[in-house]
């Protein structure tokens, strides 16, 4: 699974998190025979990973999103590192679920009138089913240059900063919204919240390419 995912962001240019990430990852502190499990079912489902690396927790809860297809499933995890947000809702809106996902980092944020790093990167992304094709994908993180952007050598650390220049306070805003939202349910550490559910209407996606007349539109390859 981490060479597929891997493999998928260095494919649609998404370096940061591509095969950039073998090696950082070699640095990282994990349990290599540790298993998430879920604590908590019912209302808003948790899941703790015990140590085990955060794509693997993410490659868990989705398997089970998929096999369990509630009408409605709100998940929150200690999850570290997501990689690439947009690989987890593709796949499930490749199977006709709306997907709504966000990840939180280690500091990395500062306001935008300087300061020290006071909340993650703070992607956020929407995966939207497309009966006729591949879903519609957004995959926004709210920083300039993403810390993955740095480790594959594509940015400066200064460039990890709220995007938008004069603007950037809209993004620092949402970060923090973010990392408030994420927090509320894992505690003061990396996590994720994932919100996945079967839609009453399913035809935007299909709608939106029409319209846009073969337009490139997020998330397309």
């Amino acid at each position: 699974m981490l060479f597929e995912h891997f493999d998928d962001a260095e494919r649609r240019g998404k370096l940061g998190h591509g095969h950039a990430r073998v090696e950082w990852l070699e640095t990282q502190a994990f349990d290599p025979e540790a298993t998430p499990v879920k604590a908590r079912a019912e209302g808003i489902e948790r899941w703790e990973s015990r140590g085990a690396l955060g794509y693997l927790v993410l490659d868990r809860i989705c398997a089970e999103v998929l096999s369990d297809r509630r009408e409605l499933r709100l998940v929150s995890a200690d999850a570290f590192p997501s990689g690439h947000l947009g690989f987890w809702v593709r796949r499930l809106a490749r199977e006709g679920l709306v997907a709504l996902l966000t990840a939180t980092s280690p500091p990395r944020l500062a306001h935008p009138e300087g300061g020290a790093p006071l909340v993650g990167t703070n992607p956020l992304a929407i995966g939207l089913p497309d009966l006729a094709g591949e879903p519609l994908v957004v995959d926004v993180s709210m920083a300039k240059a993403t810390y993955g952007d740095v480790l594959a050598g594509r940015a400066r650390p200064e460039d990890v900063i709220p995007f938008g220049g004069e603007q950037a306070h809209k993004a620092f805003a949402l970060a923090v919204g973010l990392q408030g939202l994420v927090e509320s349910f894992v505690g003061d550490r990396s996590g994720i919240l994932l919100l996945a559910a079967n839609p009453d209407f399913d035809d935007f996606a299909a709608c939106l390419r029409a319209r846009a007349a073969r337009r490139r539109l997020p998330g397309d390859s």
